[in-house]
């Protein structure tokens, strides 16, 4: 960010201002929603929006990132708060909140200081596609009360799901009409007028029937007294720490996973990279920074990350814009925001999380791959059945078992040659024309050979050999970049055993790594100059000649 104040543009700042005033018209209302989600008082959203994005906008590497809250990491937070502080009051729940932002941003600046980074890779994006698909399920379930004008006691997605339907013949006719205005006009202006911040448009109206037709007297609830001004600094409540880290790695991995998300996705062409180290760090500091004022655990979001770039920011000025913004509301709109009618914020958060459980993501993924469509759905079910905690658990040791699967068990195939060309590809039904050589069996197969894929690779090698009957067999080496000394030992059991019923075993296209791996063992004595070669091509050949010579 410093290098960018030194070098900063006169004629930026007209782009900068318009996208953080237009950014904040969407930043306000739903991080007072993402609050209400979080059960916390809807200013603590605000405050989200101030300190945290404040700090990131300093230190942070993305220029469109803005970082306030998101559903996601809100609903994570309730639950934690549910856990921590069960019944707990508002000073209670702020103090647990701002404790379990400390845990996260502390986490976060320690998995920078490690440079554990690439550690977001670690869920894959069908993964991630269930995963806020069943984040938004767990929401949209939360919300249905608020808009009907019921309550209950909240729990699990089913019980909440069953209680709902209950209660529906109880539903508050007045809230109800409300809310469904409400959602008519979100949804409405989404699809005829996307370019007008929707969501600033119901908190408007939402005050603005209140104020007038006095919507409190007709048993809507509303939003009650919100305290003006700024936040004051406040210590956590250490004492929750040892209840509240499990859930904050949870969080931490979340906002660091949506935020290089959403920084990469709306980064233009001419930034500069998303440095992941860096990221953790800006986001760190900014966790902990908000934990001192009362602050929820931050991160970045896709939509107003959108909303931001789409708007025109060049730098991070834009999000201190959006920062002076969110601070007036604080300081002279608090008597309004009061007057905000729940269901207005329940419709909010509703239309926000609806994209969240598109089924297009689904689709793409099961036109692409079956396996990790149902991938996908487990991560759903596991948010829904498990709870969120839980849910994040489950992608994560899909996402790892997944890794695993695949590293175990790499592809092992045997090929053949395009007819009239030295071209060389898997044998399958789509070329059936292809050459296949008598008496001699290629297979490749793909990625590092290990402990782990060993066995398995040497079990389909030797069904390949008893179905094809070869002299020779040639091991295609061009996509293994090394040889794990376990795997080395079975390929050397292998040519050996080979070597005893009469069949010879080539190895071409060696890496370099490889190929100094194999030369140091007795497999490269065994072999020797005469059964490693170069490519494919020359090995084929060589086969060829001696064909020749034989007959």
């Amino acid at each position: 960010m410093a290098g960018r104040l030194l070098n900063y543009q006169k004629e930026w700042l007209r782009f900068d201002v318009v996208a953080g005033l237009t950014t904040a018209a969407v930043v306000i209302p739903k991080s007072m929603a993402f609050a209400s989600i979080a059960g916390l008082p809807v200013e603590a959203g605000l405050y989200v929006a101030l300190v945290p994005m404040f700090v990131y906008a300093l230190l942070g590497t993305s220029r469109p990132l803005s970082v306030s809250s998101t559903s996601t990491i809100a609903i994570l937070t309730a639950t934690e708060l549910a856990i921590a502080v069960p019944g707990g009051n508002p000073d209670q729940l702020m103090a647990a909140a701002s404790t379990l932002a400390l845990l996260v941003g502390g986490m976060l600046i320690l998995a920078g200081v490690l440079r554990l980074g690439a550690i977001a890779n670690f869920i894959s994006d069908p993964i991630l596609t269930g995963f806020k698909a069943g984040i938004g399920l767990v929401i949209v379930v939360d919300q249905v009360p608020k808009l009907l004008g019921v309550h209950f006691e909240s729990g699990n997605f089913f019980h909440n799901v069953i209680s709902t339907l209950q209660h529906v013949p109880e539903a508050n006719r007045a809230t109800l009409i409300l809310a469904a205005a409400m959602l008519a006009i979100l949804f409405g202006m989404e699809r005829f007028f996307p370019k007008i911040p929707a969501p600033i448009v119901a908190v408007l109206l939402g005050v603005a029937a209140a104020r007038f037709f006095g919507l409190g007297n007709f048993g809507i609830a509303l939003t009650g007294p919100i305290p003006a001004g700024i936040p004051t600094p406040s210590i956590p409540n250490l004492s929750l720490v040892m209840k509240l880290w499990p859930g904050a790695l949870g969080i931490a991995l979340m906002s660091f996973t949506e935020s290089i998300a959403a920084g990469r996705s709306f980064a233009a062409h001419n930034d500069p990279p998303v440095a992941p180290g860096r990221e953790l760090i800006a986001l760190g500091a900014a966790n902990i920074a908000g934990s001192f004022f009362q602050c929820f655990p931050a991160g970045g979001g896709t939509s107003q990350t959108a909303v931001n770039a789409r708007a025109g920011a060049r730098t991070q000025v834009a999000e201190l814009v959006t920062v002076g913004v969110v601070l007036a509301t604080l300081l002279f709109l608090s008597p309004l925001i009061s007057l905000l009618p729940q269901a207005t914020l329940a419709a909010i958060v509703v239309v926000t999380t609806i994209p969240l459980l598109s089924l297009k993501g689904f689709r793409s993924i099961l036109e692409v791959r079956r396996t990790e469509f149902l991938w996908a759905v487990a991560a759903c079910a596991g948010v829904a059945v498990l709870g969120t905690l839980r849910g994040i658990l489950v992608a994560v040791a899909i996402s790892v078992l997944t890794l695993i699967y695949q590293a175990s068990n790499p592809e092992v195939y045997s090929v053949g040659r395009k007819p009239g060309t030295d071209v060389f590809r898997p044998e399958s039904g789509n070329h059936p024309e292809d050459e296949t050589i008598p008496g001699l069996l290629i297979v490749r197969t793909e990625g590092r050979m290990t402990f782990a894929n060993a066995p398995g690779v040497r079990q389909r090698l030797r069904a390949l050999v008893t179905e094809a009957h070869p002299e020779v067999v040639i091991l295609e080496c061009s996509a293994i970049p090394d040889f794990e000394y376990t795997a080395l030992q079975a390929l050397i059991e292998a040519e050996e055993r080979l070597r005893e019923s009469g069949v010879e075993l080539w190895l071409t296209t060696l890496n370099p790594e490889a190929l100094n791996v194999v030369k140091r063992s007795s497999l490269g004595e065994a072999l020797g100059t005469d059964r490693m070669f170069f490519n494919l091509r020359d090995a084929v050949t060589a086969f060829e000649k001696r064909r020749k010579t034989v007959q």
